[in-house]
């Protein structure tokens, strides 16, 4: 099985965000067995067991997913870098962010990337933490809009074959 781990500050908005997208995306291709898909923080207010975001669970409701309060809790990579080193490729948010898991990493050589960067694109994906749902939503969008863009390059990165 293949390890995508998607990354954000503190692993309860947009890590949370992309992760589910990603897995509707991997299963709508039949290939969800084939590749666990993780998420963490990296930032200094991460912390274990941390619940998602109301406001992301609130628009990815919109978006027909219903994310549980305990489905996905976060987890701080600093404290496990062992995540980190079994990851396949490594997604992150920002710039910052994909700095801080190449030094995580310590060598690993899994493929890392910026969100934006595995869809061919500059710029990072704002944080929307304290800024109301309508940023929230247009972050889910963007970050949806991304992972459509990338995840024929995600699969090819992992090596795993869609089944449609």
């Amino acid at each position: 099985m293949k390890n995508v781990l998607l990354v954000c500050h503190a692993n309860t908005c947009r890590s949370v965000m992309a992760h589910v997208l990603l897995e509707q995306m991997l299963a709508a291709r039949e290939v969800h067995t084939a590749v666990r898909v993780r998420s963490g923080g990296v930032g200094n207010i991460a912390r274990d067991g941390m619940i998602p975001s109301l406001d992301a669970r609130i628009v990815l409701r919109e978006d027909g997913i219903h994310l549980a309060e305990t489905t996905i809790t976060s987890t701080d990579l600093r404290q496990h870098t062992e995540i980190v080193v079994a990851a396949d490729l490594i997604v992150t948010m920002t710039v910052e962010q994909k700095e801080t898991m190449r030094r995580l990493a310590n060598g690993s050589a899994a493929p890392l990337y910026t969100l934006r960067e595995l869809a061919g694109e500059a710029g990072d994906i704002g944080d929307p933490v304290g800024l109301g749902e309508d940023t929230y939503r247009a972050c889910r969008d963007e970050i949806k809009r991304c992972l459509t863009k990338s995840i024929d390059r995600v699969l090819t990165t992992l090596r795993v074959e869609a089944q449609r």
